[in-house]
């Protein structure tokens, strides 16, 4: 499934909040898209009225909170469309109706409208802005295009349902969606065509243009060199772009430069990672262990998630697992090495000052052969002292180390380990996740099984 960004409805100018929310809200309900209304489902409102109960629990905002705000969202829309002839209407209405009540967590009115006008089945689903309470307001947030994008990849996932691979942070209109299955535009197919007839090797750019004439363009020459061809618009061989341009094109012809065609899209359809083909392969064949629903969430998750990360095997995935775990373990290591110095730089720090502090004391215990007397009335300064010289001694140090270099190194220590430990938190989190859905992809596989059984199978054989 395709999903665009969450789109804001603001008020527009010259009209007001009722004729906005009417309009926006219209088209989604339009009768001739949604077969007279069949695939329309709401929720806390009533689709014929709904433009009227927003705007009334926004008159009943302003009254309970007497908060205004300029340029306010009115609404909100998210657009969904599904591959050609994968879904049912009925179906795309009660997921867009599931999509819906996931993300707002139930406490905002919202209606789904599916339509079925176009090849692709697609869903617009719009949400008040206003809470159900009339005391809050949805809030767009920093990341929303992947919080929407993952959610509705989940619940596709979760029924069995196409989504798109590798989708840019933008998110995807339905024709880039297809991808290599949509219609090459003009320009493409163009540069496709001097693609394969540079491999010909002409020798000149009158043959080159031959060639592309061969293939249905006419040619026409004046300040630049245009190509031409029924039902199509006129395209100048400058307008290609890099790689394709008059100049450019001769360079290649008379062997001073070389051609690197660029990657256009073909009509063939992307490749498949094996683990996904795989996993999708057993998932079709094991339909009666996957009743529970809890289940069945938590291995949409990592099958998702294998295909977000485009893991191409499961040794890829095994791979990056004791990657992210070796990685955890070091970073631990690091940060408890730092720990470790850290505590004797705090405690020879201590034992520095303690022993220049009781130096003379010791002196003079020493000077008077050391008394009993004087040792009762200096004993603390002189256990100070003793203590300190005994750690200086465990520690091999004939030259002492300044207090001000003690203190530089404890504070470079101190912001290694707080970028180590940031580092080690976000690591242990990557691990978490990994060690999960590798589990999950190893219980799909029923990898866990052949394990257990070779096991097995080596225990009996050693026990011959």
């Amino acid at each position: 499934m395709a999903t665009t960004r969450i789109i804001p409805m603001h008020i527009n100018k010259g009209k007001t909040l009722a004729q906005c929310l009417s309009d926006r809200m219209g088209y989604g309900e339009n009768p001739e898209k949604t077969n007279s209304g069949e695939y329309i489902s709401s929720y806390e409102c009533d689709p014929q009225t709904a433009d009227s109960e927003f705007l009334l629990s926004k008159k009943q905002y302003l009254t309970l909170t007497g908060r205004t705000q300029d340029n306010d969202v009115i609404a909100y829309q998210i657009r969904q469309s599904f591959k050609p002839g994968e879904i049912t209407p009925e179906e795309a209405n009660r997921i867009g109706y599931e999509f819906a009540m996931r993300f707002t967590k139930g406490e905002h009115a919202f209606i789904i409208c599916t339509h079925v006008d176009k090849k692709h089945i697609h869903n617009h689903v719009y949400w008040n802005s206003t809470k159900l309470s009339c005391m809050g307001k949805f809030r767009n947030f920093w990341g929303s295009t992947k919080a929407v994008r993952e959610l509705s990849d989940l619940i596709c996932m979760e029924h069995r349902l196409s989504v798109i691979s590798n989708p840019k942070r933008q998110g995807k209109s339905y024709n880039k969606w297809l991808g290599s299955q949509a219609k090459l535009s003009h320009w493409e197919e163009v540069r496709i065509l001097i693609d394969e007839a540079l491999a010909k090797k002409p020798h000149s750019m009158d043959a080159l243009l031959e060639l592309l004439s061969a293939s249905g363009y006419e040619i026409r020459r004046g300040k630049n060199i245009t190509l031409m061809k029924a039902g199509q618009k006129n395209i100048r061989l400058n307008s290609l772009g890099e790689g394709y341009t008059e100049k450019e094109l001769f360079a290649v012809i008379s062997g001073a430069k070389v051609h690197t065609p660029r990657k256009n899209r073909r009509l063939t359809a992307p490749k498949k990672a094996k683990l996904i083909k795989e996993i999708e392969d057993k998932l079709n064949g094991r339909h009666s262990q996957w009743d529970s629903v809890r289940i069945l969430k938590q291995m949409a998750r990592s099958v998702l998630y294998v295909q977000q990360h485009d893991f191409d095997t499961f040794d890829e995935l095994a791979k990056k697992s004791a990657a992210a775990s070796a990685r955890v373990g070091e970073l631990g290591a690091t940060i408890k090495s730092a720990e470790k110095r850290m505590a004797e730089i705090a405690a020879l720090r201590t034992h520095i000052i303690g022993y220049a502090k009781t130096r003379e004391v010791y002196a003079g215990y020493r000077k008077v052969g050391y008394s009993k007397k004087y040792l009762a009335a200096h004993e603390d300064d002189i256990i100070v002292h003793k203590a300190a010289k005994r750690a200086f001694d465990e520690a091999g140090l004939k030259k002492l180390p300044t207090v001000k270099r003690l203190n530089a190194e404890y504070a470079e220590l101190l912001a290694q380990k707080k970028a180590a430990y940031a580092e080690y938190a976000e690591a242990k989190k990557e691990m978490r996740e990994l060690l999960v859905h590798k589990a999950n992809v190893e219980y799909i596989l029923g990898l866990e099984e052949q394990e257990k059984t070779r096991i097995r199978e080596a225990e009996r054989e050693s026990a011959r």
